[in-house]
């Protein structure tokens, strides 16, 4: 899908900590980008929240505007200058954020303290926008990343090519390094190695290309490399595209060090090279 040279960065807060890291960081991309920032909540009612003498529907919407209001107020003073416009919409959060995703350049959300290794529901928001949005969805993380490299990961799905593609183009921009990791056991090193090799040759020739042949099982692997890298990048199915988000990507939605970037396409057929991909200017400063 092609999005819009001037769609938004459109952020989701809930009032909670986490909204409020990931609200910090679509304000610092949206004055990176020179686009507009839009603090969205999703304003259902009777609350889902409210188990016992729920509110009047005036006491909870004056609560959803407060939400807003205060989101708005910490992206102007995270990137003064922005320009920054704040919504409450009618409806669930997934069909809200989805509808939002068709017109957005990058959707950010918080993490919802998932880092504590609680597993996360098939149908919550995080799952539902990141297997399903149709632009790139950063998850925020609690504490700003170094200024390490980017990190693309891969395992030669069309779904991580689509992921390597953004992430080269970013970093070209940027003019930092960019890693690519593919992660195999000891017996698959010349097996991968091929792939990797594979993957790397269908992306422009750039300066600071590292492929990086990592041994061992995925997830941990991905997951302890991301403590030094700026952000991660990668696509949300792997090799097996019958679930909503694979499995590697449902652990690095859980529990990465930095920010984590999931990137969607349209693959047409089988191949790879013929899916289509947001702007390279839709990935996170």
């Amino acid at each position: 899908m092609q999005i819009p040279d001037k769609a938004p960065v459109v952020v989701a807060v809930s009032g909670s900590s986490a909204g409020l890291a990931a609200v910090r960081l679509a304000a610092r991309e949206a004055a990176a980008r020179g686009l507009t920032l839009l603090v969205l909540h999703a304003f259902s009612w009777p609350g889902t929240r409210y188990t016992d003498d729920p509110p009047d529907y005036g006491t909870a919407r004056h609560e959803a505007d407060q939400i807003v209001n205060e989101a708005v107020a910490s992206a102007r003073r995270s990137a003064p200058g922005v320009p920054v416009k704040g919504k409450v919409a009618d409806g669930l959060a997934v069909r809200e954020l989805l509808v939002q995703s068709h017109r957005a350049a990058l959707l950010v959300l918080g993490d919802d303290a998932l880092a504590g290794g609680m597993r996360i529901p098939a149908d919550s928001v995080l799952v539902q926008v990141v297997s399903r949005a149709r632009c790139p969805v950063v998850v925020a993380r609690g504490v700003r990343p170094p200024s390490g490299p980017l990190l693309a990961a891969v395992d030669g799905s069309p779904s991580s090519m689509l992921a390597l593609r953004l992430a080269a183009g970013e970093a070209q921009r940027r003019q930092i390094p960019l890693d690519v990791a593919h992660v195999v056991g000891e017996a698959g090193e010349a097996a991968g190695s091929r792939l990797l090799r594979r993957m790397v040759d269908q992306i422009p020739d750039i300066a600071g290309v590292r492929p990086q042949l990592l041994i061992g099982e995925p997830a941990p692997t991905l997951l302890r490399v991301s403590r030094r890298a700026r952000m991660m990048v990668v696509g949300p199915r792997g090799t097996d595209g019958s679930s909503l988000l694979g499995a590697v990507a449902s652990e690095l939605l859980r529990r990465c060090a930095c920010p984590t970037v999931f990137v969607h396409g349209t693959p047409a057929g089988d191949d790879p090279a013929d899916g289509t991909v947001p702007s390279a200017g839709a990935l996170i400063s």
